[in-house]
């Protein structure tokens, strides 16, 4: 008999999303790495080009949702771990809320980053 070996609830939303964020991030990694390696070639990648790109729509909320999906699949994947692990109680849900505050900066951050290279200014 093979014992089951996941932290994720059976039928769970969290399980399906880990899934759907793999793939949109693997189609988007692809993306990125043709547009960069392939289209614009290491020597020709400079901050202007990379400003010229996300002041166009299209990549900047392409990057922006690619740094969501991102944040979300590293860090719903480093708490499943963590519980497989055998983190229960007080710690649990210590090192839930730690993960959560960190992704909140590091979206800030990366929404105010990606801000500044499309010359967006909110306030």
């Amino acid at each position: 008999m093979s014992e089951r070996y996941s932290s994720f609830e059976r039928g769970g939303r969290r399980w399906l999303w880990q899934r759907i964020t793999a793939a949109f991030l693997v189609v988007v990694l692809a993306f990125h790495f043709f547009l960069l390696h392939f289209v614009n070639h290491a020597a020709e990648v400079t901050f202007a080009a990379s400003s010229a790109r996300m002041s166009t729509w299209t990549y900047y909320s392409l990057m922006v949702l690619f740094l969501l999906t991102a944040t979300f699949h590293g860090v719903n994947g480093v708490y499943n771990a963590l519980i497989n692990q055998g983190l229960s109680g007080r710690r649990r849900q210590a090192v839930k809320w730690t993960l959560i505050a960190a992704s909140a900066v590091l979206i800030v951050q990366g929404v105010r980053t990606a801000n500044e290279w499309a010359g967006i200014s909110l306030i």
